[in-house]
C-alpha cells in the first residue's frame, strides 16, 4: 500500500477511481525473462498512484504531478513523441488498448509516485500498468490481467524502443503481499513463495546513476541471445545447457559465448534460489546473489563502477550475506540482504564512503513486499 501522503497528492485532483501500481524488486534472475527463463520478483510498497476520470472535452489529458508536466492528445492516430520520456509509456498503453479493439472515450488522468526513475525498480512498468488498469476500470473494458500486462509490455517495445521481457509488468500486476513469485517467463506460471529472511532484511541502495547507453545495450544483449538460440536451433536460451553451448563456442565471439553462458547459469541460480528458500537456507540464497552479480558484471557486462563498488563493500561487510545489481544495468540499485540491526549504521557508512568515492550521493531505503496493481478507492 502506498503512503497516505502520495494518495492525498493525487486525490487533490479527482478521486473517483484511484489505482496503485507497485514497482518491483527481483531477488535473482536478471536478463532471463526475454530468454523465456526463470525470474524471482516481488512487488513492493513503492510505486505509482493514478487517478482517472472521463472527460467532456475534445481531447484527453495526462498530468504528471511530480514534474508538473501535462500531455494533451487526441485519441485519433496516436504516435510516439520523439524524446517523449514518460509520455511515450502512456501513449503506448492507450494505443495498445485501442489495438485490442477496445473503445475508450476522452479521459483525464493524473499520476504521481514515490519510485525513482532509473533505480531498477521498474517505475516504467508501474506507470504502464496503472494506465491500462485505470482505463480498464473506467471504461469497463473487461481486459484480463494477462491482457493488460502484454499491452504494457508492447507499449515499451513499440513506443519507447526497449525490447523488455515480461517480468516487470507481471510482478507489478500480480504481486502478492509478503511473497515473491518464482515466474516461468515462457508459460507465465508462477509459484508464490513466502520468504522468511529471519534476522535479515532487504536493503536497496540506489546509485542514482543511469548511463545513456542502457537502453541500446539492453537491446544489443537481447539480440545476441536470440542469435545464439537460433544457431542452437532452439526457441530461446532457456532450453540450452552449458554442454550444448560449448559445442558451438568456436562459431561465436567470446563475448557472445560469455553472455549466453551467463543466461544459462542464471536460470540455474533461480531454481537453486527456490530450493534455498524452501530449505530455509538464507545463507545459500545470499551466495547465489553474489554469484549473480559476478556474472552480470564479468560475463554479461551490464554493471558499472558504482554498482561494483557497492557489491564489493557488501562482500566486505560481515553483516551482509548477499548482494547484486538489479535491473537492466549500467546504473540503478543494488539489492542487499543485511542484518536488520545493522541497517542504520551501514546505511550511514555506505552513503559517506560512496560520496567520497564518486563525489555524488547514493540513496538507501528498505521496502516491503506488496500486493500488485489494484484499485484503492
Amino acid at each position: 500500500m502506498p503512503n497516505a501522503e502520495l494518495i492525498k497528492r493525487v486525490e487533490y485532483y479527482f478521486n473517483n477511481i484511484i489505482i496503485f501500481s507497485p514497482g518491483r524488486i527481483n531477488l535473482i534472475g536478471e536478463h532471463t525473462d526475454y530468454n523465456e527463463g526463470f525470474v524471482f520478483p516481488a512487488a513492493i510498497d513503492k510505486g505509482i498512484v493514478a487517478a482517472v476520470q472521463k472527460s467532456k472535452n475534445n481531447g484527453s489529458t495526462i498530468h504528471a504531478i511530480d514534474v508538473e508536466e501535462k500531455l494533451e492528445f487526441s485519441l485519433n492516430n496516436i504516435q510516439p513523441i520523439e524524446n517523449g520520456g514518460w509520455r511515450n509509456y502512456v501513449l503506448g498503453v492507450v494505443a495498445g488498448v485501442q489495438e485490442k479493439g477496445k473503445h475508450i472515450d476522452n479521459f483525464n488522468l493524473v499520476f504521481g509516485g514515490n519510485i525513482t526513475d532509473g533505480a531498477g525498480l521498474s517505475s516504467s512498468a508501474a506507470l504502464e500498468n496503472s494506465i491500462v488498469f485505470g482505463l480498464n476500470e473506467l471504461f469497463e473494458l473487461g481486459l484480463s490481467k494477462e491482457e493488460m500486462i502484454f499491452i504494457s509490455q508492447q507499449a515499451e517495445h513499440n513506443f519507447v524502443g526497449v525490447k523488455c521481457g515480461i517480468m516487470d509488468q507481471y510482478a507489478s500486476m500480480y504481486g502478492q503481499e509478503n511473497k515473491a513469485l518464482q515466474l516461468d517467463c515462457r508459460d507465465l506460471s508462477a509459484i508464490p513463495v513466502t520468504i522468511d529472511f529471519k534476522e535479515y532484511k532487504i536493503l536497496l541502495i540506489n546509485t542514482n546513476v543511469k548511463h545513456s547507453l542502457a537502453n541500446s545495450a539492453y537491446n544489443d544483449r537481447r539480440s545476441v541471445c536470440e542469435k545464439v538460440a537460433e544457431l542452437l536451433k532452439i526457441s530461446a536460451l532457456r532450453d540450452a545447457s552449458e554442454m550444448v553451448l560449448a559445442a558451438i563456442k568456436n562459431e561465436i565471439s567470446e563475448e557472445a559465448y560469455q553472455q549466453a553462458l551467463y543466461v544459462i547459469q542464471e536460470n540455474t541460480r533461480v531454481k537453486d534460489a527456490l530450493l534455498a528458500i524452501k530449505n530455509d537456507d538464507i545463507n545459500n540464497l545470499g551466495k547465489l546473489l553474489y554469484a549473480s552479480h559476478k556474472g552480470l558484471s564479468e560475463q554479461y557486462k551490464v554493471s558499472c563502477d558504482e554498482l561494483d563498488y557497492l557489491v564489493a563493500e557488501a562482500i566486505n561487510n560481515t553483516n551482509t550475506i548477499g548482494a547484486r545489481k538489479m535491473g537492466g544495468g549500467f546504473g540503478g540499485c543494488v539489492i542487499q540482504l543485511i542484518h536488520k540491526n545493522e541497517i542504520d549504521t551501514y546505511s550511514q557508512n555506505i552513503q559517506k564512503s560512496y560520496q567520497e568515492k564518486f563525489n555524488s550521493a547514493c540513496s538507501v531505503y528498505t521496502v516491503k513486499l506488496s500486493k500488485g496493481t489494484h484499485r484503492i478507492h
